[in-house]
């Protein structure tokens, strides 16, 4: 199988994920770096995905291993190669499935990390002081309490229409993870923090229009870039500059950090799993329930607090 027609493959697959499945352009852009890395693989090994065998994918997972890939990304990796073949069997390109019943690396089901609410409030505080402007700053500030008061993914943030902003919202329209839709409630300073944001932003489109005759941004937050829209990279810089401003280690501070403290801090307020499901747009509860965490660490605080037998023995009590 040469370059070329490997590339073919990877391209009609892609094609058929993003029209047909509805696959994040993010998920696509994963798949392709993953298959355009096994494509590069077999091509060495003078094979191609029309004559791949079991024996080469189970070669080519050693390779990764071998190259010290952690286990999720060589998981990722399988996952990939699954699908390609998958979609290949059901287009007629090959008649087998060399992917069935290979088993990958085991993913460890780690923690989330996040952030406690004193951390998160010193965030939203380091917002409202961002940036050279007065602009700058109710950007900072609206992108910040949005994030914290809906947990949404900053792929979600960056995207939002403006149209979604109008009339002083309770509620927020949230396209997510393959083109679903979710309602996300907002918090009174999240919804303040918009409203002051929306003013300003609409005043300078409307200045653009009337200078430069430039066609209005249909985001809340408009960009220069192709995307039309401020970039997740460009959020994630103005992130680490807020950790810095409120004294956190800017390694501990993300996007998604901030998306498990929403998810977190729910929980320790006694909000139900399901409710949180919802919230976060996750289509499996197995998913959420890697938070339930918080609610272990606070049942075990509960026991050794309050239960007798819990309690250090204090060996005067042995003479009362």
């Amino acid at each position: 199988m040469t370059e070329v027609a490997a590339a073919r493959w990877i391209s009609a697959f892609l094609e058929a994920q993003l029209a047909e499945a509805g696959a994040a352009r993010n998920t696509v852009l994963a798949y392709g770096r993953d298959l355009a890395d096994a494509a590069d693989w077999l091509g060495r090994q003078g094979k191609g995905f029309a004559d791949a065998s079991r024996a080469d994918i189970e070669a080519y997972l050693v390779f990764c291993a071998a190259q010290g890939l952690a286990p999720a990304t060589r998981a990722r990796r399988l996952s990939s190669l699954r699908q390609l073949f998958r979609f290949a069997y059901d287009e007629g390109w090959r008649d087998d499935n060399p992917s069935l019943r290979l088993s990958g690396p085991g993913r460890a089901r780690a923690l989330p990390r996040t952030l406690s609410l004193p951390e998160v409030e010193a965030l939203l505080a380091a917002a409202r002081g961002l940036g050279r402007s007065e602009d700058d700053r109710l950007r900072a500030t609206c992108l910040m309490e949005l994030l914290y008061a809906t947990g949404m993914r900053v792929s979600e943030l960056v995207g939002l229409p403006v149209a979604a902003a109008r009339g002083d919202p309770r509620m927020l329209m949230v396209r997510g993870k393959g083109g679903k839709d979710r309602m996300v409630p907002l918090s009174a300073p999240a919804r303040a923090a918009l409203t002051a944001w929306l003013s300003r932003r609409d005043a300078h489109e409307e200045a653009a229009r009337i200078a430069r005759r430039a066609a209005p941004s249909r985001y809340l937050f408009p960009g220069s870039g192709a995307e039309g829209h401020l970039t997740r990279q460009q959020f994630f810089l103005m992130l680490k500059a807020m950790a810095t401003a409120a004294g956190i280690a800017p390694a501990r501070v993300s996007p998604h950090v901030l998306r498990h403290a929403f998810a977190t801090h729910l929980l320790e307020g006694g909000a139900d799993l399901r409710a949180i499901q919802t919230l976060l747009g996750h289509a499996d509860l197995s998913t959420t329930e890697i938070y339930t965490h918080v609610l272990d660490a606070r049942l075990r605080e509960l026991v050794l607090t309050h239960h007798p037998l819990a309690r250090p023995h204090d060996p005067r009590e042995d003479d009362r």
